[in-house]
């Protein structure tokens, strides 16, 4: 089981944004936080809410359990607030803040079973700071087990100096948890019910506390800032860099690299600076990927290459190649072996096997064959100011530059559509379209131009 507390609101953010779901690595901090309690086998969690209920719900659904503090009285009134689901249950509950997104599935694994291990009433996730100012201490007696917690601002000058640190993390047997909490009172500076008098609670009665120190510092941050939640987002860059790395991906700069989590990246793909991966992408093995790529929510097979382009929503092929400076939009599909050029965008648009659109042409809502090519500056033109319509060109069909083709058209295998031409109707297979108008000189005209506009200017001076 695990409580996760998410009800605060925030002030320090200044954001119109409630503070959990500020996002880290692309993830909102609450949704980190679930993962992994969820991870470390609870089968089931309650998320305290409070400011910002709504859209905490509205991001899980129905994926965890809720219960509403609806006045913010302090961690230990929060946690309180989940008797009515979890007070009966038998077992270990985790505790934890919904804005620790650093915190590691193998901490909460290391955790419960130190918990389990010693017979542990409870077992508090402690960290060692040099500069510990703002944070409750963990107070040890002298057989190195927990006594108290003591919370910054009731500190004494001698447990002010203590290192140990209180992350706000905890295992606790659960109906010793929530015994212990109706005997929690708001004496302190706060004036608040503090979930950490619950240790002082256990020590009276005997019960064994366990602290486990974490050697990752990262794992303590919480964000109550926008200072914390960038320390928390350089944090989390580097070790999902780290992670890639360790699998066999080459990143040339890593500081430069932003990877957010979720993204798969397959062994001997090279990542160049200034690269953004972003979730729910997917890159297979032996790409290469940047300068300067920003990817969104798409899927690249092995080999392909993508430099100083924007991807989202899109399906690359294997060995195609994409950029620089183009714009794939969602619905875009390219085959094996495709190229995507310069100043090139696609929307919903596939293009088949070996197509190759090279520079300065839009394609949308198009579905394109295999081994079509397209000329500089040809587009589909697919929108009539009200409807989008499709266009439907054959393999082998060449469409030369600054085509245009007006939609709903199609044009059939190996066809062949002329430099200039605006076609608007269908063009059957094998079939050459030409429609412009003819050419017509007019000998020395150029020159009566230059001279009107000569002795006009002379005229005004």
């Amino acid at each position: 089981m695990a409580i996760v507390l998410a009800a605060g609101q925030g002030k320090r953010m200044k954001s119109k944004l409630y503070k959990v779901l500020h996002p880290v690595g692309g993830k909102p901090m609450v949704g980190h936080v679930v993962d992994i309690v969820k991870e470390a086998a609870s089968e089931r969690t309650v998320v305290i809410v409070g400011h910002g209920a709504d859209m905490v719900k509205a991001h899980f659904g129905e994926a965890v359990e809720y219960a509403l503090q609806e006045q913010q009285l302090g961690t230990g009134h929060a946690v309180r607030q989940a008797e009515e689901l979890l007070g009966q249950e038998e077992g270990t509950t985790i505790v934890i803040c919904g804005d620790t997104p650093l915190v590691q599935v193998s901490t909460i694994e290391a955790m419960l079973k130190l918990h389990a291990d010693r017979g542990a009433a409870a077992t508090v996730l402690s960290a060692s700071f040099d500069n510990p100012a703002g944070y409750g201490r963990v107070i040890r007696g002298e057989d190195g087990a927990v006594q108290r917690i003591v919370e910054h601002k009731d500190c004494s000058p001698e447990e002010a100096a203590v290192k140990e640190i209180n992350t706000g993390t905890y295992c606790f047997d659960n109906r010793k948890l929530f015994d212990a909490l109706g005997k929690v009172t708001n004496g302190n500076a706060q004036g608040e019910y503090y979930l950490t008098d619950v240790i002082g609670i256990f020590k009276e009665a005997g019960e064994v506390i366990q602290g486990y120190c974490t050697d990752d510092v990262a794992e303590a941050i919480g964000v109550n800032d926008r200072v914390a939640l960038a320390e928390a987002e350089r944090f989390m860059k580097e070790r999902i860099n780290r992670q890639h790395l360790l699998n066999g991906v080459t990143i040339i700069d890593p500081a430069a690299t932003y990877i957010e989590a979720g993204v798969q990246i397959g062994s001997d793909t090279v990542i160049y600076p200034g690269t953004i991966l972003r979730s729910g992408t997917v890159i297979g093995s032996d790409c290469i990927i940047g300068p300067q790529a920003d990817i969104a929510n798409s899927s690249v097979a092995d080999g392909a290459t993508i430099a100083h382009s924007v991807v989202a929503g899109s399906v690359i092929g294997e060995e195609s190649s994409v950029g620089p400076y183009a714009n794939l939009r969602p619905g875009t599909k390219l085959g094996k072996g495709c190229k995507v050029g310069d100043f090139v965008e696609l929307k919903n648009a596939t293009l088949d096997d070996g197509s190759k659109v090279s520079h300065l042409s839009y394609i949308g809502d198009a579905k394109i064959g295999k081994d079509v090519n397209f000329g500089c500056g040809a587009i589909t033109v697919n929108y009539d100011g009200y409807n989008k319509f499709i266009t439907e060109i054959g393999d082998n069909a060449f469409i030369g530059s600054n085509a245009n083709l007006i939609a709903p058209v199609t044009i059939g295998d190996g066809a062949y559509v002329v430099a200039g031409t605006t076609v608007t109707q269908d063009v059957p297979a094998g079939d050459l379209a030409i429609a412009r108008e003819r050419q017509v000189n007019k000998p020395g005209y150029a020159d009566k131009i230059r001279a009107r506009a000569k002795a006009k200017k002379e005229r005004t001076q």
